[in-house]
């Protein structure tokens, strides 16, 4: 094993640890998943039937893009959970990690007609670059994979109707932080609408200028001004990730 795919690892493992320390785990189910660098379309998941407080570097699996597994693990992963990255993995070699969720004010949003509203500075973090795909069971068929692409599209961000929450990044960190931020719209919007009042409702043009005000808000950094105490903060509580 390289350094690289070491160094991938331990970020892989954090994230997982970092989904169940803010609540956004589902048993044993739903996955991240990173891209290894190289021509071999190789990735890393989780070990099915594991918490995600019990990841760590070591127990990560190593698949090809059919969900084979490449290393001698003992663990099993699970090619059904894996279908969705799989396909997005294939269709956007620009992104190296995605992350999928059911959380429950995620799944709440998903249900909605009107989707994510523009009602909170978190939610104009997501709406320029937010698609849908509509419910057609748990398994994914041949042609609903088209379907997932063309929806998805170049976004960073994807609502499951009925189903759940999706970001892709670049990187770990950056996918992490995006899928933080479309929890905390969501979980807004569920709090916001239990008011049963009107709502303020955010233009258009303070939306389509949040990006570059993303931009100077992190000094030019993006996900990685908060990475690093977003690991301070893990490291304090359990270290076993990195192992």
């Amino acid at each position: 094993m390289n350094i690289y795919e070491q160094r991938i690892r331990i970020n892989l493992a954090a994230v997982y640890r970092l989904l169940d320390l803010y609540g956004m785990s589902d048993l044993v189910y739903t996955h991240v998943s990173a891209r290894i660098p190289g021509p071999e379309n190789h990735f890393l998941i989780n070990p099915y039937g594991f918490m995600f407080n019990e990841i760590t570097a070591s127990n990560l699996v190593k698949i090809d893009e059919y969900c084979n597994k490449i290393d001698n693990s003992d663990y099993l992963v699970n090619p059904a959970g894996f279908v969705i990255h799989s396909e997005i993995h294939k269709s956007r070699p620009d992104i190296n990690c995605v992350i999928h969720t059911h959380t429950r004010a995620g799944v709440a949003v998903s249900t909605q007609a009107h989707g994510l509203l523009p009602i909170s500075q978190q939610s104009t973090f997501v709406l320029n670059s937010l698609s849908y795909h509509d419910y057609e069971g748990i398994i994914l068929g041949d042609d609903e994979r088209s379907r997932l692409r063309a929806n998805i599209g170049n976004n960073t961000f994807l609502i499951l109707r009925n189903h759940g929450l999706l970001v892709v990044g670049k990187s770990l960190p950056a996918a992490f932080l995006s899928m933080y931020m479309l929890e905390s719209a969501c979980k807004i919007q569920i709090d916001a609408l239990a008011g049963n009042t009107n709502l303020n409702y955010i233009s258009h043009n303070i939306i389509s200028n949040t990006p570059l005000s993303v931009n100077k808000v992190s000094l030019g950094l993006g996900p990685d001004i908060v990475w690093p105490a977003l690991i301070r903060k893990l490291d304090k509580i359990d270290t076993s990730y990195k192992q």
